[in-house]
């Protein structure tokens, strides 16, 4: 009777021998079976506190909520597809729905409590399941005070111990959804409807990716994958420290040449290179003639390989060579295949820079409409700001200064995202040896990159680099001033104007103002549609390896010294399979290619759905009626009696 009272009905949760005779000895004495549950609850609360316990997070209800539905209803295609690690082990006999073998065998003593660090990620993350999705019972109320109220009869309390300490609580989990049916086969469902109604294109594909989505990731691939002829570009080193396979990205400087480059003051060039030790392409800018006498600036670098942010192309590693011939600093970076500068994409056009030096912008006649005067739209000039203003916000709180606010050292990867490239460089090529605090111009070298930001911004803004030199900018400030709005202007006169006090990047928050929202909604509905678009795909491995698997079976000209394997027993129905995938006819005897009976074909033959087809011999006697549930025995037995074969067991 005691244990009726304390566990629920229908589990067989082992209380530990500790816990079962103090409940034993006070039931004895009278005290309710409830007040002793209260009582076992509060002398949890009254441990000794230890930090360095894990945070209790509840575990969800029974992890067996599929069994509750139909299973008449639920293919064994759907079983699969929608099979999660705590549906597959069957719950213990002897615990209770929830409880954890791990616990221990009394809390009575325990000197842990929960502490008010986050948890583990891995406790934090869960994939979501179509079994477990709910609808709420009378069953299922929730307490408002686990620990004030005894619990309510058909309640189920849950047990779990954490760095030592068991918790107690109540399962407020609904009771699962009965009558939940799945697809057998088809799972291809329509667009979602949000990104229905922002497609730009009516006649855009409906069972794969948008072409454009798709070019754009074969030409990242293409460029990723490209090596050059090394009798072409003997050059170019095969191997470098740890990198090999360089590519060069940018046009190889003549041997000869003596000119250097305006940004960092030495000649400079760019290699796509593989490493070695994890097999993933890197970016290596190599500072030509460049050695390095002094190691105390790896102080910088190691600061610098901290920072992660969307807008700033990562520094991995910083390392001197002779592998070119003569000494060189390399530095390798996180490379992103298909970026191209800002300057190639807006500043490439030389008559806009004549055009903008021609044009009276003040003249009473009216000004030109934006897209008439070759200026780029307010929204896209916006977006840059927000990305750039983030990543110098974020190197500006770790202490460093970026320093290639540049248009040639910033990289634009599909429509509008920006990358700061070349962060460090300036902090090896100029670090003073002599300077005690590394840092100690950091906060000089920050105001420095707000008015290269604001440069940047108004080269935008007239779209020609002759609007930000010095006899240009009362020009560029009015064409700002006719073509944008003021907001603009004013950031752009805040950035450039030099103040008395220190200025922060947070400072132009109240400039951009809303537009940050819609900075944000843009970037999540694009988000939307790159998922939709992988969502079309997502089937299209499993279907391959179902046709693979098909052809190595199919027409297999000996197997085990047998010629005729592959038309007689189970191989002949998977043969005549083959033939009613790829070689239906029509009535006049033409060929007749569907493509979405191929697919619904190979989906049922996946499930094994209990639906009959008839497969016809070629000479057209002999006609077999076959389950698809019978041809996916006889393709599972057939494919592993290959593997078999492969790995010497036959």
């Amino acid at each position: 009777m005691l244990e009726e009272r304390i566990v629920p009905v229908g589990s067989k949760a082992r209380k530990s021998k500790n816990t079962i005779g103090c409940l034993a000895d006070r039931c004895k004495t009278g005290v309710p079976i409830n007040m002793v549950w209260w009582n076992r609850v509060t002398e949890n609360n009254l441990q000794t506190p230890n930090p360095t316990a894990s945070e209790f997070i509840p575990k969800g209800g029974s992890n067996s909520r599929l069994g509750n539905m139909s299973q008449s209803n639920i293919s064994a295609f759907s079983q699969a597809l929608f099979s999660h690690p705590s549906m597959g082990n069957p719950a213990n006999p002897g615990l209770a729905p929830g409880m954890s073998l791990s616990a221990g065998s009394s809390p009575l003593h325990s000197p842990k409590i929960t502490p008010h660090t986050s948890p583990a990620p891995r406790r934090r993350s869960h994939t979501p399941n179509p079994a477990n999705y709910m609808v709420p019972t009378s069953a299922s109320t929730p307490v408002t005070n686990a620990v004030s109220q005894p619990p309510a009869t058909g309640q189920v309390i849950q047990k779990e111990t954490v760095g030592g300490t068991t918790y107690f609580y109540t399962d407020t989990t609904p009771a699962p959804l009965t009558g939940m049916v799945f697809p057998n086969y088809h799972i291809y469902p329509p667009t979602a409807p949000h990104v229905a109604y922002m497609q730009p294109k009516a006649n855009a594909p409906s069972f794969f990716m948008a072409d454009e989505l798709r070019q754009e990731l074969i030409n990242r691939h293409l460029i990723t994958m490209a090596q050059i002829d090394q009798a072409d570009m003997p050059a170019v080193p095969t191997e470098v420290d740890s990198y090999h396979s360089l590519f060069p990205l940018e046009p190889l400087p003549p041997p000869n040449r003596i000119q250097k480059t305006s940004n960092f003051g030495y000649i400079t060039s760019c290699y796509k290179a593989v490493n070695s030790k994890d097999d993933l392409p890197y970016c290596l800018r190599r500072i030509h003639g460049f050695r390095l006498v002094n190691t105390k600036c790896m102080v910088l670098v190691d600061m610098w390989k901290k920072i992660q942010h969307s807008n700033i192309i990562t520094l991995r590693e910083v390392f001197t060579t002779k592998a070119f011939g003569e000494h060189s600093l390399v530095f390798a970076y996180d490379f992103h295949a298909g970026g191209e500068t800002m300057m190639s994409r807006h500043f490439n056009d030389p008559s806009a820079d004549a055009y903008f030096t021609k044009r009276k912008w003040g003249q009473h006649d009216g000004p030109l409409p934006r897209q008439h005067a070759g200026l780029l739209p307010e929204s896209l000039i916006w977006a840059y700001i927000v990305q750039l203003s983030s990543a110098l916000r974020t190197i500006h709180t770790a202490g460093l200064a970026c320093r290639v606010m540049d248009p040639t050292k910033i990289l634009v990867t599909g429509k509008t995202r920006l990358r700061v490239n070349c962060v460090g460089v300036f902090d090896v090529l100029t670090f003073d040896n002599s300077q005690n605090n590394p840092l100690a111009l950091m906060a000089q070298y920050q105001q420095a990159d707000l008015i290269s930001l604001g440069k940047v911004v108004l080269a935008l803004a007239c779209n020609s680099l002759a609007g930000i030199q010095r006899e240009n900018l009362q020009k560029a400030m009015e064409l700002v001033t006719i073509n944008y709005s003021s907001d603009l202007k004013n950031l752009i006169l805040y950035l450039l104007t030099d103040q008395n006090r220190l200025r922060s990047v947070n400072d132009i928050m109240p400039m951009i103002g809303a537009r940050f929202y819609t900075q944000l909604d843009a970037a999540q509905m694009r988000n939307d549609v790159i998922e939709e678009d992988l969502a079309k795909e997502v089937q299209n491995g499993r279907l391959f390896r179902l046709l693979a698997k098909l052809g190595t079976i199919n027409e297999r000209p000996e197997f085990q010294k047998d010629p005729t394997w592959s038309e007689t027993g189970d191989r002949y129905l998977l043969k005549l399979f083959r033939d009613h995938l790829f070689h239906q006819v029509t009535e006049a005897g033409t060929p007749w290619i569907d493509l979405s009976h191929i697919i619904s074909c190979l989906n049922k033959l996946d499930a094994g759905v209990p639906e009959k087809i008839s497969l016809i011999s070629r000479d057209e006697k002999s006609v077999l009626v076959v389950a698809y549930s019978d041809l996916k025995r006889c393709f599972e037995n057939t494919f592993q009696e290959l593997i078999a074969a492969t790995n010497g067991q036959l």
